[in-house]
This record gives structure tokens, sequence and C-alpha cells, in this order.
């Protein structure tokens, strides 16, 4: 008897439910990853999936195969937002009515994808899993099917279709990194990949904030993490589940996590040099490279899932100016100048002479404790990198404009 949820025909047999329904994302090399690394790294680019992750694999496999009634009755599923799309599209597909519970905070973007394709959406509690138990209750009144975020046979199966896409587009693999949240991503494309190539190393990544994995597997049973706080909402899942927690403990040989600066330079990294758009989630196996946390040996063929790029724009917006500042890119500083006509004009005149280009400016009296007959100022500059920012900074100290750097700003 298996010892697990499923076996490889289950995934074969998703993938043949899903041929006509999903994208076979690309495989694509992480050009600039891998000369930082010294190793040859891929993305599996599950961000250019329908809806914008990879969920529409399992909730299709899963809703396709419910029975004629289980459908009339519609379905319901709690998600942090990309199980919502997954759930949603495939409803949409196979003409079933969608109901989603999704936290109250959760991303303006996802909310408003999931109810342009069609299903009703309810906003309900702080966390993924306040929406769990207010789905479940749903479920119970209104005589629901409910769709599993992870935590059920073809949901797992669908997730593991992509383990069967790497294994034929990389058969040299070597190394796998996947993201965990609920566990149902990481479990099937584990058991794909292990049973075709079982000398393939693979590590999953949890988000600090949200990491009950580490602890379940240490008691060998599902541990709830006290705190979900992650700006990667896409895995901030505070139980692990009871067919992928085993799943885990026998197919995967590392867990990692990464914090959420680490996770915001994995974001803005694979933007500016892949120009593939991810969010925090999807970044998570990159900022587990780029920190160091999974070495990556020469030759040694590395991958990881970019598993969603569902990000909304206005935390896009903040990731990107976070990343600049820690690259150099952006300078906050703090001066003052004399408190008559021209003060101001001296120290953005001297600014455009060092090639700082002035992004904001705040000029007010009585701040920062600066002289009566003195004005507070409040720079915002764009540098070229961190050694343009320190010959600014040096040029202004020449000129008589004591500069106080902000090197935490943005956070």
């Amino acid at each position: 008897m298996n010892r697990f949820a499923i076996e490889l025909a289950d995934i074969q047999a998703a993938r043949r439910a899903l041929r006509s329904i999903i994208l076979p994302t690309p495989v694509l090399p992480a050009t600039r990853l891998s000369a930082e690394l010294g190793g040859p790294i891929f993305y599996k680019a599950e961000n250019t999936q329908q809806s914008g992750s990879f969920k529409i694999r399992g909730a299709y496999n899963t809703i396709v195969h419910l029975s004629p009634e289980e459908k009339a009755r519609g379905v319901i599923a709690p998600s942090a937002g990309n199980h919502a799309q997954g759930v949603a599209q495939a409803a949409q597909l196979l003409g079933v009515k969608a109901t989603i519970v999704m936290p109250e905070r959760a991303p303006l973007t996802k909310v408003v994808a999931t109810r342009r394709l069609g299903a009703e959406v309810i906003l309900h509690g702080a966390t993924f899993d306040d929406a769990v138990a207010y789905a479940h209750a749903l479920k119970e009144e209104r005589g629901l099917t409910y769709v599993h975020a992870f935590d059920h046979p073809r949901v797992i199966a669908g997730q593991g279709t992509i383990g069967l896409e790497l294994v034929e587009a990389l058969p040299d693999l070597q190394q796998l990194i996947v993201p965990i949240g609920g566990g149902g991503l990481i479990s099937g494309i584990a058991l794909a990949v292990k049973t075709l190539l079982p000398h393939v190393r693979i590590v999953g990544v949890q988000a600090a904030g949200c990491a009950p994995v580490p602890a379940s597997l240490a008691a060998g049973h599902p541990v709830t993490a006290p705190t979900a706080h992650t700006i990667a909402d896409g895995i901030a899942v505070k139980r692990p589940g009871e067919l992928t927690l085993p799943m885990i403990q026998a197919l995967v040989d590392e867990v990692v996590t990464v914090d959420d600066e680490e996770i915001v330079m994995a974001i803005a990294h694979v933007l500016q040099y892949s120009r593939l758009v991810v969010e925090g989630a999807g970044a998570a196996g990159v900022a587990a490279l780029l920190s160091g946390k999974v070495p990556v040996q020469p030759n040694q063929v590395t991958a990881t899932i970019l598993c969603g790029g569902n990000i909304d724009a206005n935390l896009l917006m903040r990731v990107i100016e976070y990343a600049l500042v820690r690259q150099g890119r952006y300078l906050l500083l703090r001066t003052s100048v004399d408190d008559r006509p021209g003060g101001l004009a001296a120290l953005v005149n001297h600014v455009a002479s060092t090639g700082a280009s002035v992004m904001d400016l705040f000029h007010r009296r009585g701040m920062w404790r600066v002289p009566i007959d003195r004005a507070g100022v409040e720079l915002i500059l764009e540098v070229r990198d961190e050694e343009h920012a320190q010959a600014v900074i040096d040029s202004l100290e020449r000129a008589g404009f004591h500069c106080e750097r902000e090197s935490n700003w943005p956070l």
C-alpha cells in the first residue's frame, strides 16, 4: 500500500486532466543569479501561469473530478489569494458557482482578480486560518463542496505536475528549492521529482514570520504557528496539512526560513535581472539562494519555483524603493541651510553639481533641533551606486552642509 496520499500515477493522471487547461510554464535560466552564486540556476516560472500562480493546477484537478451533485451545490474555498483565483478560474471553466473566503487584509489585487473570475468573495478574519474556519462554517450552512487549498490528494497531485515538467526540462537537475505554505506544492513536486530523479536534493523554504513546518517536523505532527506576519501572504499558513507533512518529512531534505527583508531583495532581484514580476511567496526560493541559506556548488544544476506573481502594485512600488535604498541607489539625508533667501537654492545647486538627482525635498523650520537662524531640510536623492552616494555626502560636507544619513530608511 502506498504510504502517501498519492502516487506518481495520480500526478500523471492530473497532467492528462490539465493538458488543455494550464500553460506548460517555462524553465528560464537565472543568468545574473547563476553568475553571482557560481552555479547554473533556473526558474520554473509559475508566475506566468493562468491566474498568475500554480494554484489552477490543483484546483482544476479537484473540481473536474467532483460528482455532478457536488458541482451543482457549488464550491467554497478559503484562500490568501492565489488559491482563490485558481478555484474561481477552474469553477468558471467548469460552469460551477464558487464562493471564496479571504482574510480581510488580503491583497486588493487578488480580491479584485477573484471577483472578475465570477466568484463570490467574502472577506473574513485577520489570517488565512481565520478564513479557513469561516469557510468551513459556510460550507455547512450553505451545503457547499469544500475545495482545500493544499491538504487533499487531488490538489497535491495537480501541483505535482510541475515536477513532471521540471524533470523533462532539466534532466540534469541536482537541487530544487520550493516555497512551503501548507505543503501541497512541495509535496506533489517532491513525489514526482524524487520518484523520477531520486538523487535530487529538495529544500523547502518558509517565511520566518510564519514557519510552522520546522516545528512540525520536530514534533512529528502538525504544529500551529503562533503568528502569521510576513509579506509572503501566499505561504502564510499557520499549520501544515495532515497529508502533506508526512510527505515533507520523507521527501524533503531540508527546510529553511527567510525573513521579509530577504524576500524583498529577492523580489527586486528577479524583477531587475530577469524582468519577471513575482510576489513574496514566489520569491522565497530566490531569497534562500541570495541569502546563502541554500548554497550552490559549481556545476550543480539548481532550480527554484517562482510560484506566484500576484503582487499588489502598491507593495511592489514599496519593494522597489526599499531595494533601491539597500542597493545604494536612493539616499536619504538630513541637513540644514541658512534661513534666508537663496539658502535652499545653494544646497540644491550643490547637489546638482555632484550628479545626484533630487527625488523629494522637505524644507521645514523648527525641526531636528536646528538653530533659530537655520531651516531643516530632508532630501531624497537618486544616485548611481553606494560609491556615488558617499561621494555626494563627502562633497556636501566639504561645502559646509553637515549631513545625517538615514541608513534604515524606509523600514
